[in-house]
């Protein structure tokens, strides 16, 4: 029973750090499409404190974009993990 208990924490271990693993996937993601498309669709020079219809229609066509490209990278690396 010992070693029944000494796998299961093992396991336990495993799957925390595959946890911690797909955590900081999805941040690394996330910060990399936040700043693509920041630099991509917001003008440097602020001239108002909220985004003009430009910038949100570009912002919206961005994510999408950036999204289908994960998706369709993660389908030829054979991840089966979503984006987010």
């Amino acid at each position: 029973m010992a070693a029944k208990n000494g796998a299961s924490s093992i396991e336990k271990e495993q799957i925390f750090g595959m946890a911690e693993k797909e955590m900081e996937y999805r941040v690394d993601l996330f910060n990399r499409l936040t700043q693509t498309c920041f630099d991509k669709c917001i003008e440097k020079r602020y001239k108002e404190s909220e985004l003009n219809m430009g910038e949100n229609s570009c912002i919206d066509r961005c994510v999408s974009k950036y999204w289908q490209v994960t998706n369709i990278v993660g389908q030829l690396l054979g991840s089966n993990r979503p984006p987010m």
